[in-house]
């Protein structure tokens, strides 16, 4: 991907998150999922209805990387199974971990694909599927 799409693509989504703002609604499952190694700490919220994520909205205070980060994730996630979740989640963990991972299945998320050239900002770029496969992890009851 070129750099100055890349950029783009980040910059746009920190400045600009989609699914910005929780909401009063218990059928949501809720998860705070935070860096050890910097100020990122995110509330996400997500609804599911018959194996299906219906609505992911987020809140609280990251870098560009965690909040662009989780605007695509989101985008990329709602309308699809829970399976199809956890299936673009592990490619998207391949991804970072450098091993074969499918990149039409990602979209967007392709965005990341050489944040491991910056370890440092590996735990950004993941904060959102951890906090998602989380949430998907207590709807599971695991």
């Amino acid at each position: 991907m070129d750099s100055n799409l890349r950029r783009e693509i980040i910059l746009d989504n920190y400045q600009h998150p989609m699914h910005r703002g929780l909401v009063l609604d218990d059928s949501y499952l809720k998860t705070n999922y935070n860096s050890e190694s910097c100020i990122d700490n995110l509330d996400l919220m997500m609804k599911v209805e018959d194996g299906i994520i219906k609505d992911i909205v987020f809140d609280g205070e990251a870098c560009a990387i965690s909040t662009s980060a989780t605007s695509i994730f989101i985008r990329s996630l709602i309308g699809k199974s829970v399976s199809e979740a956890k299936n673009i989640i592990r490619n998207y963990q391949n991804m970072l971990d450098e091993v074969e991972y499918d990149k039409e299945l990602l979209g967007e998320l392709v965005v990341y694909d050489e944040i491991s050239r910056q370890p440092n900002r590996m735990n950004c770029a993941l904060l959102p599927s951890r906090a998602i496969t989380k949430m998907i992890e207590e709807l599971e009851g695991k």
